[in-house]
């Protein structure tokens, strides 16, 4: 059973614009997992990380194809909480659906998932998301990723002060995306200015927030 956010009393699966990452706009189905082992204190879907809803992989997959789409993102929370089911999940899924997963980067995937995944979005939290260094920074999966070309690297930054932790991480610099840190699309407009400054120094990609921009905070779209 995969353990599914729970928003307006439904399982949060929706159809939508991918608004981060290297795929930015691309149309996708949209699965947000409930649980999370991070608590970042600027989270803009934290209704994920309670109770959500026990849904049968069957019914899942079921609903998914019914969107005749071919891309899935995986969110949460932290989709790598429930390896099991999701690869359960994804063994009733065709091949061909690409299949996007987002993660905090704390976590190894399963070999299974590892090759089946066909992209993996990693968003290390940096000091001001508020957790522990220790948890929200693992090396040994940290490095996992980097070794995966198929694997981008977001971070959500406040200043450029962000910037000697990230190069710190010794990611590949051409999978880097910088992300303002904003909510809604007020502070996205009022953050975005100084990241794209960061971009242009670093000579790393700016992640814009499409679905801010669009629709602002609302919640399953």
């Amino acid at each position: 059973m995969l353990n599914i956010a729970r928003l307006n009393s439904a399982p949060e699966i929706f159809y939508s614009l991918q608004g981060e990452g290297s795929r930015c706009g691309t149309p996708a189905v949209f699965l947000r997992l409930a649980g999370c082992n991070l608590a970042c204190k600027w989270c803009d879907t934290k209704h994920s990380w309670g109770n959500g809803l026990l849904c049968a992989e069957q019914d899942v997959a079921a609903h998914i194809l019914e969107y005749n789409c071919a891309s899935l993102v995986i969110t949460g929370g932290e989709p790598l909480i429930q390896q099991g089911p999701l690869e359960n999940l994804l063994s009733l899924l065709p091949e061909c659906l690409h299949v996007e997963v987002e993660t905090n980067g704390t976590l190894l995937p399963s070999p299974a998932l590892a090759q089946r995944v066909n992209q993996w979005n990693v968003s290390p939290k940096l000091q001001h998301a508020g957790n522990p260094r220790e948890k929200a920074l693992v090396p040994e999966a940290l490095a996992f990723f980097a070794t995966l070309p198929r694997a981008w690297f977001k971070f959500v930054v406040q200043s450029e002060a962000d910037w000697s932790l990230i190069a710190g991480l010794e990611l590949p610099q051409e999978r880097i995306i910088l992300m303002p840190c904003a909510t809604n699309r007020a502070s996205l407009e009022s953050a975005r200015p100084a990241v794209v400054e960061m971009c242009l120094r670093h000579g790393v990609r700016l992640g814009d927030r499409l679905h801010l921009t669009l629709w602002d905070d609302k919640k399953g779209i």
